[in-house]
């Protein structure tokens, strides 16, 4: 267990960042944080409401913010909200920071995962499988540039996930210690 690196894990809404970023965090005895509910926390408002009232850029621009100062944090386990990528400074910072994990989902189960929930902005729209389609197509590479790490979610429970990024971890700490 290392105290002082940083997790960030990235990936579409419904990937799993915050369930398997609480387990990974509780296996590692590190802080869990998530960007959305600190935005929240913040501003008092939940996301939604940001962007109703400032629309998307004015909620990203508070993202890119929030995210720049969670990063400098030691020893989190972070999930940003699913388009923190689109940032060119938040790829960044992540990547200078911590150890950027993309939990990957094809589209199905991301459509599964996140059908019924009306807290999503981006999804309340008359044809909200194609917009999270349309998502995916977008954000996938930039989630893969940014990622040391790359985990498929599908039908893996919480655990199994949690057990694998370890592994992961592990491998990536040691191909990083070679590389110096």
């Amino acid at each position: 267990m290392d105290t002082n690196h940083n997790y960030f894990l990235v990936g579409l809404m419904g990937a799993g960042k915050t369930t398997v970023g609480r387990a990974l965090a509780r296996r590692m005895q590190l802080t869990f944080v998530d960007s959305d509910q600190e935005i929240e926390a913040r501003t008092g408002v939940r996301i939604a409401t940001i962007f109703d009232l400032e629309g998307e850029s004015g909620f990203r621009t508070r993202e890119e913010d929030v995210i720049a100062e969670l990063v400098k944090r030691q020893g989190i386990v972070l999930a940003t909200g699913g388009g923190a990528i689109l940032s060119v400074k938040t790829r960044e910072q992540l990547r200078q920071h911590g150890t950027v994990i993309y939990l990957r989902a094809c589209t199905e189960d991301l459509w599964h995962r996140t059908r019924h929930d009306r807290a999503r902005p981006l999804l309340q729209t008359a044809d909200p499988k194609s917009r999270l389609q349309r998502l995916y197509e977008h954000r996938d590479p930039l989630y893969r540039e940014t990622a040391h790490i790359v985990i498929d979610t599908a039908h893996q429970s919480v655990q199994k996930l949690v057990t694998q990024l370890e592994t992961e971890i592990d491998r990536h700490k040691t191909h990083e210690n070679l590389d110096r």
